[in-house]
């Protein structure tokens, strides 16, 4: 059994939580020794001029320097810092964190934000959740995403069968129908509708950093829920590490495999026509 994080409530922040002009939202954030981004992405957030009611700070491995940053820093949100006993993968971090927002009072929508995301004058917070106000039916929304040039990513994607995966690494592959109705987005900004979340169970932890937003799209979508587009940008560079490193990899392979052999992959390909 995994051990049990710790958690700070920054001194000052609670305060501020509840604020007028606050956005009804918190956002989860997990570190991995990228203390330089995270302090930016936070001020990023402290100077919306709508910001989140609560941010979540997860320092998956130890970081006494940005622990240090952190709580001498005034943020106008309240701010929680979790510290892991051991690593935690992706979807078991944020998982935690949303079980720890609802422990400290939930609120109206749980977004899972990468410390790598950049926020400039649009404020995504404020677009998806009028996305969520306005659809019932949509359980997840999203920000475009484009590199620190402008251009657009692709993180807007169909089914990743063993073809269309690869076609895409000989560069014969364009996943542009995919933008108007993608299968799945990638988990670097989404903001997730707390009951579609809980219903679903969350993230599949078994997942290790690879697939477990496609596992999660594709169950929301089995369960009735809609993936939704919402009208801001973020800047987001993917850094792709499994193209580069042996070990990521390896965790790709593992993760496409344990994706390919699961029920919602077999039923999605089945109802929604995976190709």
């Amino acid at each position: 059994m995994a051990a049990m994080a710790t958690e700070t409530v920054v001194p000052g922040s609670a305060a501020a939580c509840g604020a007028p002009g606050q956005l009804d939202v918190t956002v989860s954030v997990v570190s991995h020794t990228q203390g330089a981004q995270v302090l930016t992405l936070l001020q990023q957030l402290a100077a919306l001029a709508a910001g989140p009611r609560r941010v979540v700070v997860t320092l998956n491995q130890p970081d006494a320097s940005t622990q240090q940053q952190l709580a001498d820093t005034a943020w106008p949100f309240e701010l929680l810092v979790a510290r892991n006993a051991q690593r935690l993968g992706f979807g078991a971090n944020h998982n935690a964190v949303f079980k720890r927002d609802a422990a400290h009072g939930a609120t109206g929508a749980f977004a899972v934000v990468n410390p790598d995301i950049q926020i400039g004058r649009d404020n995504p917070f404020a677009a998806a959740l009028q996305v969520l106000h306005a659809r019932p039916q949509v359980g997840l929304v999203y920000p475009q995403q484009v590199d620190a040039k402008g251009a657009p990513q692709d993180h807007q994607r169909l089914l990743p069968t063993p073809g269309r995966l690869l076609l895409r690494r000989l560069g014969r592959h364009q996943e542009r129908p995919a933008l108007a109705a993608p299968h799945w987005v990638n988990a670097a900004f989404i903001v997730l509708r707390p009951s579609a979340f809980a219903a679903v169970g969350g993230f599949d932890p078994a997942y290790r950093l690879y697939c477990e937003d496609v596992d999660l799209c594709l169950r929301l979508q089995l369960a009735g829920w809609q993936l939704a587009a919402a009208e801001a940008t973020v800047v987001h560079t993917a850094a792709r590490a499994s193209h580069r490193n042996a070990r990521h990899l390896l965790w790709h392979v593992q993760s496409l495999w344990r994706l390919w052999g699961s029920e919602a992959y077999a039923a999605f390909r089945r109802t929604r026509g995976g190709g």
